[in-house]
């Protein structure tokens, strides 16, 4: 007896050793439902499974159990899933459905949970970030209850990525630095190097905020103190700071110390390597984004042998999952240029759409400052998802380039989408239609005859299986319907990838070599399309700054003479534009017909003068559009603010739920933001806000007029109007506590950053709002959209109002559709 007892006690003592030495558990067993959801790259969505658990009516999952009842009259039930040897779960029992996993812990206690698979997960009710390219890095500080904790993991098709998995892992150090997802320069010896940037994680897996974080960096004796900004509990954050690489200039690799300090108290420490790459190789160099204040890169293939003369700029747009630095070493550095390319802020980021736009955009001012190329001579390439970057970016900003050559590409995300789905190319009401309106930017197809201001050359492999070659042939029909200057090559037997030739080819660069962006003439033709002037508002000579009715295409289509002294032409769509009149002579009288209307006779008083024109039932002379009306400086759609180093601001005046929704919904979309742009966003409580403190910032508020105190100093004067119960939008009067709505505003102490709002009536509405499908590039979403919880369930008919303010940010004058 008494040697059973012992033998008891010592197996007992090991048992309870292993569970204090425990550092991670695998979630093997769990419950799987599906098809209930339908999320895409449009702001309309439906979610089965969330609109029940924001209802209040979710039973909780059992083994057979009926989720709901399909269309078909199929029951949708809860099914045993179990994960493999490899901790994954692979079961088509989720697909397009959740994944429902438990976990009872023995306290209350903060640990990271890390998912892979999947899109985002619910934790305890509270949404989380996700990892649908299974990076493994995402790893979420959650508090856990004692007792039992609920994860519903949303999925989307399943086995794309190879399943999901789910693991806890409990921390040796609450706070800490993260070494997985580190955004690093190289060392080049010809370029400074005492200031580079770094891009690091912090995680706080505590329920307190933290603040006076320093990072200090050590690299061969050369240390830089870098102090943090403060971090929400239970988040992550990339933070940048600097490192003194300047004493490491041999080529190979060198080792530095990262150490993080709280108060001035160290509390953490990593090594880190650097790389000094030799002269001529291609290589990586961070910088500050403007978008967000966070650390991004972008990689170079240097000119080889410069002459002393300007060289030419080869911009690169890379594909999905290839990194910059890769996508630099498929080119041969060149004699004749430079060749840089941008990340679009991921492997995968936004299609170069949306953000990856902007990134493109960031990059290439900053090759021009560095490297100062011949102004005629820049040319855009890229492959796959770069080669629609290519077509897209070429159709965007059409006289940014001499020429470009889209490689393996398709045109559009409404043919050839991704993860996010497609982009619909129809629309099944008039409410539809108008959500839909804001993808109008992406669709490549409709801007074509814009690539008539520079030369094209389509590569493409004619036995390509991920983007079939009939993609190219698609754009070469079009082309051949009005294009004078492109050529077309199908390599023989060529796959998706069959060498570095898919990118690097001679005859693309020596298409190149023969093309020039035009110089400035007064003899000239010019033809030119935009969908929003906020994204791209200006050709050459003549810029369209506000349209007749928002979002939809606006064409100008002129000639211009110096003999003749006049400009003429028609213009679609177009209610206000500018003319740059350079290259006509001070003095001059330039007579101006468009549209077939009453002619206007301009003297011009300078050189270089531009003039503004606006229609009415005649063309009359006018004015620039004041900062405070929409214009090219600043045009809406609710993803515009998202840019000028926003900021999240969460409500704290309302409910105890009304303020755990704002603060996770932030959170929610920090994570996101964070997992898809590389990014890094300040979360502030409302009391921590001010206009003044923030200056020319986009800022993001959550919450209502009664929940969210920042909402009165940027919204006070604005026409949508959100309280506890009720919407106002102009006229229109919308009542209940389950109505949710987006909508941008703009920021009146500044002429260029806007107000995203992400708002409900009550706590129902408010978690309608959770979706943030606004990150999905080219995803399009209108001024204002108003919508019930319903619209989880029925999909459109929920949506209440959506449309686009007035040129004066006005309802009245705005386009609107409105379900009664």
């Amino acid at each position: 007896m008494k040697k059973f007892l012992l033998s008891s006690l010592v197996v007992l003592f090991t048992f309870v050793q292993s569970l204090h030495a425990q550092k991670e558990y695998y979630f093997s067993e769990g419950l799987g439902v599906g098809p209930c959801h339908a999320y895409g790259r449009e702001a309309l969505y439906t979610d089965q499974l969330a609109y029940q658990l924001y209802a209040g009516t979710l039973a909780k999952p059992a083994a057979g159990q009926v989720l709901l009842t399909d269309e078909a009259g199929q029951a949708v039930s809860w099914q045993a899933v179990q994960a493999d040897t490899a901790h994954r779960f692979r079961s088509n029992a989720f697909s397009n459905g959740y994944l429902y996993l438990t976990y009872h812990s023995p306290k209350a206690q903060e640990v990271l949970l890390t998912l892979t698979g999947h899109d985002m997960a619910y934790v305890n009710g509270a949404p989380r970030g996700g990892d649908m390219y299974r990076y493994g890095w995402m790893h979420l500080p959650v508090s856990l209850k004692k007792g039992l904790n609920e994860i519903y993991v949303r999925v989307a098709r399943y086995g794309r990525y190879g399943g999901i998995t789910a693991k806890l892992t409990f921390p040796a150090k609450p706070v800490f630095l993260g070494t997985e997802d580190v955004t690093l320069p190289h060392i080049v010896a010809s370029l400074p190097n005492d200031s580079l940037w770094v891009g690091m994680v912090v995680m706080n897996t505590t329920n307190k905020p933290l603040s006076a974080l320093q990072i200090v960096s050590t690299l061969a004796g050369r240390e830089v103190r870098t102090t943090l900004p403060s971090l929400p509990p239970l988040t992550s954050r990339k933070v940048g700071f600097k490192i003194n690489a300047s004493q490491v200039l041999s080529v190979g690799t060198h080792q530095a110390t990262v150490r993080l300090l709280h108060n001035g108290k160290e509390i953490d420490q990593v090594p880190l390597e650097l790389e000094t790459i030799a002269e001529g190789k291609q290589y990586s160099r961070t910088f500050v984004s403007d978008i967000d204040g966070s650390v991004q890169y972008y990689s170079v293939a240097p000119q080889q042998k410069p002459d002393g003369k300007a060289p030419a700029l080869f911009l690169s747009v890379h594909g999905a999952e290839v990194q910059a630095i890769n996508q630099a070493r498929a080119y041969k550095p060149k004699d004749w240029g430079v060749l840089v390319a941008p990340t679009n802020r991921r492997p995968r980021g936004f299609n170069w759409e949306d953000w990856g736009r902007l990134d493109a955009l960031e990059v290439l001012d900053i090759a021009k400052k560095q490297f100062k190329p011949d102004p005629a001579r820049i040319y855009l390439t890229g492959h796959s998802m770069g080669g629609h970057g290519t077509w897209y970016l070429g159709a965007t900003y059409p006289d940014q380039w001499a020429a470009i050559a889209p490689c393996a590409g398709y045109p559009t995300l409404a043919s050839y989408g991704s993860h996010d789905g497609q982009i619909p190319d129809s629309a099944r009401s008039d409410m539809e239609a108008v959500l839909l309106r804001a993808s109008n930017p992406s669709n490549v197809l409709a801007l074509a005859t814009n690539y008539k201001a520079h030369g094209i050359y389509i590569n493409h492999g004619d036995a390509d299986r991920v983007v079939p070659v009939t993609y190219a042939r698609q754009m070469r029909q079009l082309l051949g319907t009005f294009h004078t200057d492109f050529s077309y090559y199908e390599y023989p037997g060529g796959s998706h990838w069959y060498s570095d030739e898919s990118v690097d080819w001679g005859p693309l660069f020596e298409f190149f070599s023969w093309h020039r962006i035009p110089t400035a003439a007064v003899d000239s033709t010019l033809d030119f399309t935009t969908a929003n002037p906020g994204i791209s508002s200006k050709m050459r000579w003549v810029g369209i700054h506000q349209q007749t009715t928002p979002l939809k295409y606006s064409r100008v289509q002129l000639d211009r003479s110096a003999a003749q002294r006049t400009i003429r032409g028609t213009t679609q769509n177009v209610d206000l534009l500018s003319l740059d009149l350079a290259g006509f002579a001070a003095g001059e009288t330039v007579q101006i017909t468009l549209d077939s209307l009453t002619p206007i006779s301009h003297k011009i008083k300078t050189a270089n003068e531009t003039i503004y024109l606006r229609k009415g039932t005649s063309w009359q002379l006018a004015t620039a559009a004041e900062a405070t009306q929409k214009g090219g400086h600043r045009y809406g759609t609710l993803k515009e603010p998202f840019n000028n180093r926003m900021v999240f601001v969460y409500g704290t005046s309302g409910t105890k739920e009304e303020n755990e929704w704002a603060y996770n919904k932030a959170r929610f979309d920090q994570e996101t933001w964070y997992y898809r742009a590389n990014g890094a966003v300040e979360v502030v409580a409302d009391k921590e806000f001010t206009p003044a403190k923030y200056p020319n910032r986009g800022v993001i508020i959550y919450g209502n007029a009664s929940t969210n105190s920042a909402w009165n100093s940027l919204l006070a004067n604005c026409p949508i109007q959100v309280q506890k119960g009720q919407i106002t939008a102009g006229s229109t009067r919308l009542s209940g506590d389950d109505l949710g709505t987006y909508f941008v505003w703009p920021r009146a102490d500044s002429p260029t950053a806007s107000v995203a709002v992400v708002a409900g009536t009550g706590l129902k509405g408010m978690n309608a709002t959770n979706a943030n499908q606004y990150f999905s590039g080219g995803s399009g979403f209108a001024d204002v959209m108003i919508f019930s919880l319903d619209m989880l369930q029925g999909g459109i008919k929920g949506v209440k109002m959506a449309g686009f303010l007035g040129n004066d940010w006005t309802v009245e004058k705005g386009d609107f559709v409105v379900n009664e």
